[in-house]
């Protein structure tokens, strides 16, 4: 069984919330979370209700405070159970919105987008299959976005402000 319980204080003190399935709202059950601990499945947790906001994803483990998770703050307000994908992964990336310009596909998980695809920015990718986390700078670092399959035409259709992507990863399903 999946289950992730948030902790509204650091070291998994004070009142606790545990969730086994998507929630659009949590803020009912705590005003803040400041420590997570994820017993089994893959999450994207955001800041703001309804699946809004900066996104962090978190797989099976213990975070005793949000910085553990690059969370800007102890607010969690919203999550989403990733479905179990074990492959196979493809992405395409374009230098240019709409699917213009260079075009890359990969299938495995890239720490350095600028040394694969010789552009910092990503305005447009096609997600064909599996679940990809974007992260705004190298080595899984910054601002994360959850990609699951589909057209994004331009950046802001996975919910950047900027096109930088600087890594990205497959979302992988790990018992």
């Amino acid at each position: 069984m999946v289950k992730i319980t948030f902790y509204e204080d650091r070291n998994f003190q004070g009142r606790s919330y545990e969730c086994s399935s998507d929630n659009p709202d949590i803020s009912s059950n705590l005003s803040r979370c400041n420590s997570i601990r994820v017993e089994n499945g893959n999450w994207i947790l955001y800041e703001q209700p309804n699946y809004r906001g900066n996104q962090y994803f978190l797989r099976k483990g213990e975070y005793p405070n949000f910085q553990q998770w690059m969370g800007f703050n102890d607010s969690i307000r919203s999550c989403r159970l990733t479905p179990q994908h074990r492959g196979p992964f493809q992405l395409r990336i374009y230098e240019k919105e709409d699917f213009r310009g260079q075009m890359m596909e990969f299938t495995e998980d890239c720490p350095q987008v600028y040394e694969q695809f010789r552009y910092h920015d990503i305005h447009s990718c096609h997600v064909l299959d599996g679940h990809w986390v974007f992260y705004e700078e190298p080595n899984y670092r910054g601002r994360q976005y959850y990609l699951r399959p589909e057209e994004y035409r331009r950046y802001t259709d996975w919910g950047a402000m900027t096109p930088r992507v600087g890594s990205f990863k497959r979302v992988q399903y790990y018992q």
